[in-house]
């Protein structure tokens, strides 16, 4: 699973040749609730779209109802859970353009935050869908990545506490970026959900810089380490 990546700067989107690079600001690594860019087609022209992480963004959850987080969707269940389906049997796939992500290594037994990114350092694009929102301030997005069962994959099997299902995003190769957001079924969509060669990823250990004190004393937001 995948709680926090880091997005491309947008002068490096000409890895995404068909999508304009971003024109709004976003943080330099993402988290639930923050807004990141996405690349989708938009009444069939590719669109690079501000969008909140987590497709059941925090302030769309009632009051009453204990909040949930939606950042990775499992591609068993998709189909079947309410949050998902609608997005997946609507086929509103996207990419998520990423540099890195991070994930918890509890190899020293306890968690180490270790970034993940493929070879040469190139950016790349995680499989996910979006949703639409109609909010006061006008419509607005938010997306979700796709996961896939990784617990005989050689890198990504190491992540997340003992015992625990080990889970991977789904990075698609450039050849694919057409063919998934233009999947005409959620059959063929699915084809696309797969993990990634262990040979063609790297990995190493980035551990979060100790987190300032605000005026009351107390650790800040991780909005404050950009």
């Amino acid at each position: 699973m995948c709680t926090n990546y880091r997005p491309p700067e947008a002068d490096l989107f000409e890895a995404f040749t068909d999508f304009p690079a971003p024109r709004f600001d976003y943080p330099r690594e993402t988290y639930k609730d923050y807004v990141a860019p996405i690349l989708r087609l938009n009444d069939g022209e590719h669109s690079t779209d501000p969008a909140t992480f987590g497709l059941v963004p925090y302030r769309h959850i009632p009051a009453h109802i204990k909040k949930f987080d939606t950042m990775n969707a499992r591609s068993e269940t998709i189909g079947e859970k309410r949050s998902f389906s609608g997005a997946w049997k609507k086929l509103q796939l996207c990419l998520i353009p990423c540099a890195s992500f991070y994930e918890p290594n509890w190899e020293t037994g306890k968690a180490v935050r270790w970034q993940i990114g493929v070879e040469g350092g190139r950016p790349f694009a995680i499989a996910g869908l979006w949703r639409a929102w109609d909010d006061p301030d006008g419509p607005s997005l938010s997306f979700t990545m796709l996961t896939v069962n990784a617990d005989e994959h050689p890198l990504m099997k190491r992540f997340h506490r003992p015992g625990a299902e080990k889970r991977s995003v789904v990075i698609l190769r450039p050849e694919e970026y057409g063919d998934w957001l233009g999947a005409r079924s959620t059959d063929e969509a699915r084809s696309f959900l797969n993990l990634f060669p262990a040979a063609e990823m790297v990995a190493e250990p980035k551990p979060l810089p100790p987190r300032k004190k605000n005026s009351s004393g107390s650790a800040s937001d991780p909005a404050s380490l950009f």
